[in-house]
């Protein structure tokens, strides 16, 4: 490994790498520049038979100890475009480039398809690994395919969309798959015409206005929105979202809108609903509360903030306190999308 032409850093501080903001160490952190690295890091690693973890900019992790292992992040950085057609046009991008710069080029380019996406926090190989999404759109629905590396032989394979397997939140990536291929480029298909989605909240007002908006438009109002109620991780430390939307039987929805008339929802499909996991949570009463170093933001009671001084296990027990009494008031398990390391 000392004669690869990378730097490996020991005991290294993932403080930088995680934006719940825990000082965790690494016990190696290698940042890799290009595709051939990557697979010289693989080959070495494989030899000495180490614990591989790859991370984008850790928006969607708790750290909850010193990672025993190497720690990957990748820094291929590039956007360059693919043969179009008449109405759309595909780029290809490293999966190093950070989630909302990709965003902000597509936007003043007028390339639509990212602009609900916008101000998400993240790196675009990470991007398809969750299926990202918010106000109506994931994207899944702009992915073309994705440019991948097994771990076990440093073989190239390429995932149509077809085939992740994207369901919300998830994909193949994270569960089939979990931690057999790394992302290192994938190609979007974004639409050279004005195709909105905005049927979300303060986005409606865009159709009362006449023209379609411009993408520019559109991401601007997203960012407003997320500014105006979630944490800056620079400010204070938080994953964004902590808890997945629970999506329940018509029965369970309906035995809640019995007593709770204003539960908001979302229709799936005839046999489910889709219940917001910040409603439960701030009917149980956890809206700006704290336990220890943790707390619920006051402003969006599904995020989970480092006030300063928390613990992984502040933030663990958080969370757990808050599953238990949306159990025990509305039998809803509430499932994490933070993943725990």
């Amino acid at each position: 490994m000392r004669d690869m032409p990378i730097t490996i850093h020991h005991h290294y501080s993932l403080l930088k790498h995680n934006t719940f903001g825990m000082d965790v160490k690494a016990s190696q952190f290698i940042n890799y520049k290009t595709v051939d690295e990557l697979v010289e890091v693989l080959a070495c690693l494989k030899e000495s038979k180490q614990r591989i973890l790859h991370i984008g900019s850790g928006s969607n992790l708790l750290f909850t100890k010193d990672f025993e292992g190497t720690i990957l992040h990748s820094d291929i950085k590039f956007i360059e475009e693919v043969p179009r057609d008449s109405q759309h046009i595909y780029l290809r991008v490293g999966s190093g480039v950070v989630w909302d710069d990709f965003c902000a080029r597509m936007a003043r380019e007028n390339y639509y398809g990212t602009e609900n996406l916008s101000f998400i926090p993240g790196e675009v190989g990470a991007s398809t690994i969750q299926n990202i999404g918010a106000y109506g759109v994931e994207v899944e629905s702009i992915i073309h395919e994705v440019e991948t590396i097994a771990v076990a032989t440093g073989q190239p394979r390429i995932f149509q969309v077809k085939e992740c397997e994207y369901g919300y939140r998830d994909s193949i990536f994270k569960n089939r798959l979990k931690g057999q291929y790394i992302v290192t480029a994938v190609v979007y298909r974004l639409s050279l015409i004005p195709v909105v989605h905005l049927d979300y909240g303060p986005l409606l007002e865009f159709n009362s206005q006449g023209e379609k908006p411009t993408a520019q438009a559109i991401r601007d109002a997203v960012i407003d929105i997320r500014r105006s109620k979630l944490p800056d991780p620079k400010e204070m430390g938080n994953a964004g979202s902590f808890f997945k939307n629970p999506i329940v039987p018509v029965e369970v929805y309906q035995q809640i809108a019995a007593t709770h008339a204003d539960v908001p929802h979302y229709v799936v499909d005839e046999r489910h609903i889709k219940v917001p996991a910040a409603w439960l949570i701030e009917r149980c009463g956890w809206k700006g509360k704290q336990h220890g170093g943790a707390g619920v933001y006051e402003k969006q009671p599904l995020i989970l903030v480092n006030r300063g001084q928390a613990t992984p296990g502040d933030i663990m027990e958080l969370a757990a306190l808050i599953q238990q009494s949306v159990f025990e008031k509305f039998h809803i398990s509430l499932e994490p999308e933070v993943n725990y390391i």
